[in-house]
């Protein structure tokens, strides 16, 4: 996920437990709060459409009733982590051709578990309980919901012997006030890759797949190291994948400790270092431990797929910011990896820094891959009047995770880069 910008141009949340004392309507209404910048897009046609061609537009019915029937917090966060779960399998399923599609929108598409979890959280975030809901207790709800239904929950190493295991993280749409039909093509391969297995040259590996949020705050709260830790040292591969360039898969060869300052999906802005937990061990760059040559020399699709080596810096004792084709320099500032300075750059940068801190640089490979960016077919360009989905717009989203899945098995196939 590059950044406009930049393509152009180149947790810590409080888990509260215990049963709610209880109160009146009136105090648990003090404390629902407005939805948020996301959940107000909601209102628009398209994410109805949407919702409705998928069957998704029903998914909050049953949650708002488990709501109603939850009287303390322990029941209330069984039913979000339930419904959230349960959201996440469905879309999986969908992807994957199990069960009804639910409607005629291509069972490949992402959007509709985007656009329903986001019904599910405004839902959960102005529901108005019988019992005493705090500030922080109803951020721990929604906290449960985003991960449930993000399969952050759901990450297990395979149980058959001798299979190998692959990570893989993908992303939700962004950029929806530019053009809100818009879908992400690394969500959309974690979806039909989860719980999968590739043929590679080491033999079967079982892909696990998670999905994370386009907003700087959740990054900031160490979400990904959260989601990733329990499961990084099990796994034999690692990749986080996020929507890139038009026309050309990259696998980014480093990875910069800065943050450019798109907004986000909240129209949110942040600026500076990376966030992370310990500061001062803190390194400019990362390094991709993917076997890149290996991926590049492949027959893997229909798209190109580079090594990019490009990243941006400010020279040690420099002031100004100098792009550097063949990588950083000893003792320079970052200001942009290859993946540039989004929150694409972020993930990958933190998944390998975590790589690092567990000491497994020189043992799993890891790094980031970058598709292409998802288009529309020719003529179907208005963000207002254009179609939600069209015949081109599939095609590239499934050669697209075709490819994805090609890469993983070569990867998967492959020595680590050291």
């Amino acid at each position: 996920m590059i950044s406009p910008r930049v393509r152009t141009g180149v947790l810590a949340l409080a888990l509260l437990t215990g049963l709610a004392a209880p109160a009146t309507g009136t105090a648990a209404a003090e404390t629902a709060a407005a939805p948020t910048v996301e959940e107000q897009r909601l209102s628009q046609p398209v994410p109805q459409e949407i919702l409705r061609r998928s069957g998704f537009g029903t998914a909050t019915t049953a949650f708002a009733r488990a709501l109603d029937g939850a009287h303390g917090y322990a029941a209330a966060r069984r039913a979000v982590e339930r419904h959230g779960t349960a959201l996440w399998r469905r879309a999986v399923d969908r992807a994957q051709g199990r069960g009804p599609a639910g409607g005629d929108l291509s069972r490949d598409d992402d959007r509709p578990l985007y656009w329903a979890r986001l019904t599910m959280t405004r839902e959960l975030r102005t529901w108005e309980p019988g019992f005493a809901l705090g500030e922080g207790r109803r951020a721990a709800l929604l906290d449960a919901l985003e991960r449930s239904s993000r399969g952050q929950d759901d990450l297990r190493p395979p149980r058959e012997k001798g299979v190998r295991r692959i990570l893989v993280t993908g992303f939700d749409p962004f950029t929806l006030d530019r053009d809100i039909r818009i879908s992400n093509p690394s969500g959309a391969a974690a979806l039909a890759l989860d719980g999968t297995v590739v043929e590679t040259a080491a033999g079967p590996a079982r892909v696990e797949t998670a999905v994370f949020p386009v907003r700087w705050r959740d990054f900031a709260e160490g979400t990904v190291e959260r989601a990733l830790r329990p499961y990084l040292g099990r796994a034999d591969l690692f990749t986080t994948v996020s929507q890139g360039r038009v026309g050309r898969f990259d696998v980014e060869r480093t990875n910069g400790a800065w943050r450019g300052g798109f907004p986000d999906n909240e129209n949110a802005s942040s600026t500076g270092p990376v966030p992370v937990a310990d500061p001062g061990s803190q390194p400019q760059w990362t390094t991709t431990t993917l076997p890149h040559a290996a991926i590049v020399a492949a027959p893997t699709g229909r798209f190109p797929v580079y090594d990019n080596t490009s990243v941006t810096e400010i020279p040690a004792g420099g002031i100004e910011a100098v792009v550097r084709p063949d990588g950083p320099t000893p003792g320079s500032s970052a200001r942009a990896g290859g993946g540039g300075d989004y929150l694409s750059n972020e993930i990958a940068y933190r998944a390998t820094l975590l790589r690092d801190r567990l000491g497994l640089h020189d043992v799993l490979p890891g790094g980031h891959v970058h598709t292409p960016v998802l288009q529309f077919g020719a003529g179907n360009t208005d963000p207002v009047s254009g179609a939600v989905t069209d015949p081109e717009f599939v095609r590239n989203r499934l050669d697209i995770i075709a490819q994805v899945r090609t890469i993983l098995t070569v990867a998967a196939g492959s020595p680590v880069t050291r």
